[in-house]
């Protein structure tokens, strides 16, 4: 059975859809832990109720991000992870970090890359009148949010429409499309290759698996 690591900030419901996958055999692989920047995140919580050892490290307790990142590093080891996937994790990691994990890192964004990288996504599709927004699970690179996609779903953006009602779409296609790509790459289907996202031998165009073109 292989290893997964999850890291998160939050809620944790990415997590969750990743639990249930595992629990219902969609994933072959074990969550065997969970790890939080944030002590009070619910995510751990959910980690808790499925029996998965959970940890939180503080920022404040480290002089840089980089001693941070190394001591994260340290104790995800420890579970000899096969994938790293990050739910939810807000933290801007640092460079020796993604190249520790190096093709064995995901990461889910809640917009169409490479449209709206970093924070507001559904702030910036209301405000620029878009019709069309969605999410995007990709390869994580030191790039924030420009690794190779590995798959997208689109969502529509109505008239009258606020934040939350987006985030409650495109979150309804989050949870169903990361568990999908996780499995994917426990499989061996999936894996990153010269910056580029590869499935079943076959490299993805740029908008990832199932893209228009």
């Amino acid at each position: 059975m292989k290893n997964i690591v999850v890291l998160i900030s939050g809620n944790g419901s990415n997590l969750q859809a990743i639990i249930d996958a595992c629990e219902q055999k969609r994933i072959n692989g074990t969550i065997r832990a969970v790890f939080s920047n944030k002590d009070d995140a619910f995510g751990l919580e959910r980690a808790r109720e499925a029996g998965i050892p959970q940890h939180a490290l503080a920022a404040s307790q480290f002089a840089s991000r980089e001693a941070f990142d190394r001591e994260l590093m340290h104790e995800i080891d420890a579970y000899a992870p096969d994938v790293v996937v990050l739910a939810g994790y807000m933290r801007i990691l640092s460079a020796d970090f993604v190249q520790h994990y190096h093709g064995k890192l995901l990461n889910i964004h809640p917009s169409l890359l490479p449209k709206y990288p970093g924070l507001n996504t559904h702030r910036q599709a209301l405000e620029n009148g878009d019709t069309e927004h969605g999410t995007s699970v990709h390869f994580v690179t030191e790039e924030l949010d420009g690794g190779p996609v590995i798959l997208q779903a689109k969502v529509p953006v109505f008239d009258g429409d606020d934040e939350d009602e987006i985030t409650s779409r495109v979150q309804v296609q989050e949870h169903a499309i990361y568990p999908l790509v996780v499995g994917w790459f426990l499989d061996g289907r999936l894996k990153m290759q010269d910056n580029h996202a590869w499935i079943d031998g076959v490299r993805l165009p740029p908008a990832g698996y199932a893209a228009d073109e």
